[in-house]
């Protein structure tokens, strides 16, 4: 008893700062073909995605004066094109769910009041498309790596903003044929946090 109890008093030791973070921005995608329905398909890509907003909810444990863990969600807004021939193509609405673990290097110690950031982890896409729900396992999920950097700048003693850009490469989802690479998602957001 007396080891659990030392135990737990022990766990804010191992995280210095808990930060709480909601906000949003863009989502821009690149290599967003998807492929061919039918391999006697003229068209390059019978299906695409296009960017959107998303909205993001992050926690950050810093645990040392330099590193910190990223823990998140968020929700992007994109659509799914149809081709239909000619140039022309369709547009539904669809969500992608995301969530995401980094791991944080920071330049500046932990109480600066300005900290630039580079990040780098791993991460999981749930393209749900257009009349499907995730909730009922409607969509299909694609792991990946992403990377990027931002900036916090801590504006009281409990809130401070952020600014952060980047990149979610992941495999394509929905088994087209000839997807064509990997297709790659870029954030910008802001967000307010609210320090722990």
């Amino acid at each position: 008893m007396r080891t659990l109890l030392v135990l737990l008093l022990a766990v804010p030791a191992f995280s210095q700062v808990l930060e709480v973070a909601v906000g949003g921005g863009q989502s821009r995608l690149s290599n967003a073909g998807l492929g061919k329905v039918d391999a006697a398909s003229t068209e390059q890509n019978d299906y695409s995605l296009k960017g959107g907003f998303r909205l993001n909810f992050r926690m950050t444990t810093n645990s040392g004066d330099f590193t910190g863990h990223e823990f998140g969600y968020a929700y992007n807004r994109t659509q799914l094109l149809q081709n239909t021939g000619g140039g022309s193509s369709t547009a539904t609405g669809m969500a992608i769910h995301q969530g995401f673990y980094n791991y944080l290097l920071y330049p500046t110690r932990e109480g600066f009041r300005i900290r630039p950031f580079a990040a780098g982890g791993v991460h999981f896409n749930n393209y749900v498309p257009p009349g499907a729900s995730a909730t009922s396992g409607g969509g299909n999920t694609k792991f990946g790596v992403n990377y990027g950097a931002g900036l916090k700048i801590r504006v009281s003693e409990k809130f401070m903003i952020r600014f952060d850009a980047r990149q979610y490469i992941n495999p394509k989802p929905f088994g087209l044929i000839n997807p064509g690479g990997w297709i790659k998602m870029n954030e910008f957001s802001s967000s307010l946090a609210f320090v722990l």
